[in-house]
């Protein structure tokens, strides 16, 4: 039953191998969907192209679905599944700025990191800025960590918050992806799709 490290099926090493081998397996699926073009990830918000919202909306209800359905079989103990806590304002201005940053450069730190790999400049340069942004925060933390602790709300999951079952929530958010994909295509024929 998983999880696998908390459960010590597998020790650390092989989590970490197994980690490597999936990010390297994420990359080339990112790629091969376009996801290393940065006006493909800006299309989204312009509302010319919205494969992003379609890949990353159907890759979350397979997870949600994978672990309800695992958890239904015995096959994960969901109480042992890690969830980051929750701190309410840095995650809110945490939240501004990658979208800021996603909106100006026209990557998400994974689609950077996928581009850069096959050679593309802007992302190389976005990647950049991230190891700035990253030590800027480092070097202010001091001056900024009763902030970035403060409003902290545990580790939350969204349908407890709402106090309704696991499935029921999945079954919520599929309803939500099948109106937002409707949307979606409804703005990719108001707004015409560049070629690129």
């Amino acid at each position: 039953m998983g999880p696998l490290v908390p459960q010590e099926i597998i020790g650390m090493n092989w989590n970490l191998l197994i980690a490597f081998v999936v990010g390297i397996g994420f990359g080339f699926v990112l790629e091969q969907a376009g996801f290393s073009s940065s006006r493909k990830l800006a299309g989204m918000f312009y509302g010319y192209d919205t494969v992003v919202l379609k890949v990353f909306f159907t890759g979350a209800i397979t997870a949600m679905l994978g672990l309800l359905f695992f958890s239904l079989f015995g096959w994960i103990d969901l109480s042992l599944v890690y969830v980051n806590p929750t701190f309410l304002g840095s995650t809110i201005v945490g939240g501004i700025i990658m979208g800021a940053g996603f909106i100006l450069g026209g990557f998400c730190p994974g689609t950077s990191v996928c581009a850069a790999a096959i050679g593309k400049i802007d992302a190389m340069v976005f990647i950049g800025g991230i190891f700035l942004g990253v030590f800027f925060f480092a070097e202010s933390y001091p001056m900024i960590e009763d902030f970035y602790m403060s409003g902290s709300l545990g580790s939350l999951k969204v349908h407890e918050v709402f106090g309704i079952s696991g499935g029921f929530f999945t079954l919520l958010v599929i309803i939500a992806a099948l109106i937002m994909f409707k949307l979606g295509e409804l703005a990719e024929k108001r707004w015409p799709r560049e070629e690129y």
